[in-house]
């Protein structure tokens, strides 16, 4: 289970576990042969870790033909080494935690004043580029390294708690709580519409997320060029009035994303995933949480910067 981040984008489950993403056709035989199913797709609710082989202990679910018959998603086995909804719980917890420490204390730390903000933000810009290295090289990978996970967590969180101070101390005062605030107001708004059935993750609610999330990174990318070849604000998609209208739909965005994470999550627990598959929840939920609150942040900057 991999992360459907606006920038990492991920496959679903890892082939080893497998899923083989949204483009794997059902094997001869019909509905019934769920190897390599689609978890978005309807009418197929194939469970990758009930199939009877000689090879697989888990695979003994013999309810899970019964539930594919009835339409239902097939009941994950009653074994140990499952993934659990405690064990998405903790790990995700213990990856936030690192990131808060750390932002904590680079927040201590490192100080914004004249003297010392250039050197405080090279550090942190620094810690965002290892960051991003360390999560494009776990993105890549079949299999969830706690240790990446965490070292990934513990460096964006030095780049958080710098690029925080700066906008909280030099700009606008609080608004680094208020970005909390923002992003803890948007996930619980998520899980409860998640939750509730008013948000109805499927086939297309997925295409329509990813190709707004292209489009949003390269419009970013493009503004970025112009802004470091060109100087000034770029095209001005994150300033002024125009910014204020992209940190929305960046919000927005990583909304949706969050509700892609919980489908992900439930579907990992429906089908018995393999309790490592609960780090790549965690790696998720971090990396889309770091986007809403870096929206929250970036826009809060200019709400405050143009009045």
């Amino acid at each position: 289970m991999r992360s459907r981040n606006p920038v990492f984008s991920r496959r679903g489950f890892s082939r080893d576990n497998g899923y083989a993403g949204f483009n794997a056709a059902p094997q001869a035989g019909g509905p019934a042969v769920a190897t390599q199913a689609n978890p978005y797709a309807q009418g197929t609710q194939g469970n990758p870790y009930a199939q009877p082989s000689a090879g697989n202990p888990y695979a003994q679910n013999p309810y899970a033909q019964q539930d594919l018959q009835y339409g239902a998603p097939p009941q994950a086995p009653a074994t140990t080494g499952r993934m659990t909804m405690d064990d998405v719980v903790i790990r995700t917890a213990s990856t936030l935690g690192v990131l808060v420490v750390t932002a904590a204390l680079a927040w201590a730390l490192l100080p914004v004043d004249d003297a010392n903000i250039s050197r405080s933000y090279g550090i942190g810009i620094g810690a965002a580029l290892i960051g991003m290295v360390l999560a494009l090289v776990q993105s890549f990978k079949r299999k969830p390294t706690p240790a990446l996970i965490l070292s990934y967590a513990a460096f964006e969180g030095v780049f958080l708690g710098v690029v925080s101070s700066v906008v909280d101390n030099r700009i606008a005062d609080g608004a680094a709580m208020q970005a909390v605030i923002g992003t803890m107001a948007v996930f619980a708004g998520v899980l409860i519409a998640y939750k509730a059935g008013w948000i109805r993750v499927n086939r297309r609610f997925y295409g329509f997320v990813m190709a707004a999330a292209l489009g949003f990174v390269f419009l970013m990318m493009v503004n970025l060029l112009f802004a470091v070849f060109g100087g000034g604000d770029g095209l001005g998609f994150r300033s002024g009035a125009l910014g204020v209208v992209f940190g929305i739909v960046g919000i927005i965005l990583g909304a949706c994303f969050l509700a892609l994470d919980f489908k992900q999550v439930e579907d990992g627990l429906a089908y018995g995933a393999p309790r490592e598959e609960a780090w790549f929840a965690a790696f998720g939920l971090t990396l889309t949480l770091v986007w809403i609150y870096l929206e929250f942040l970036r826009l809060i900057a200019i709400l405050n910067s143009s009045d």
